[in-house]
């Protein structure tokens, strides 16, 4: 009965670990492609905060008589900013395509 038991634990964890190491099997660069196709406002996300520290790196040298921590302050607002917009718009998306555009039974 024991040895039963066993065997059917050990039948049931090597078939997880076929299924489960099938994903290890896929690159980096087609798992950032599927992942941005599952969620394309992540990567939106992404780059606008890139561009927005960018350009504000860009412009700390001609920003006039304001403080440094002023100008700090307002490019992180305008970074945070993006990447909540963005992720309230992958949101809404989502909710889109699983409520509204999927066919009905």
């Amino acid at each position: 009965m024991q040895q039963r038991l066993e065997e059917k634990i050990l039948q049931t964890m090597s078939s997880d670990t076929d299924v489960s190491l099938s994903s290890y099997d896929e690159g980096q660069g087609s798992k950032l492609i599927r992942k941005a196709r599952e969620a394309p406002f992540v990567p939106i996300g992404m780059a606008g905060f890139a561009a927005i520290v960018a350009y504000g790196l860009y412009k700390l040298k001609s920003r006039g008589n304001t403080k440094m921590s002023v100008h700090l302050i307002h490019m992180r607002v305008a970074a945070q900013g993006f990447v909540v917009g963005a992720m309230t718009l992958g949101m809404g998306y989502s909710m889109y395509q699983e409520f509204w555009a999927k066919p009905k039974p």
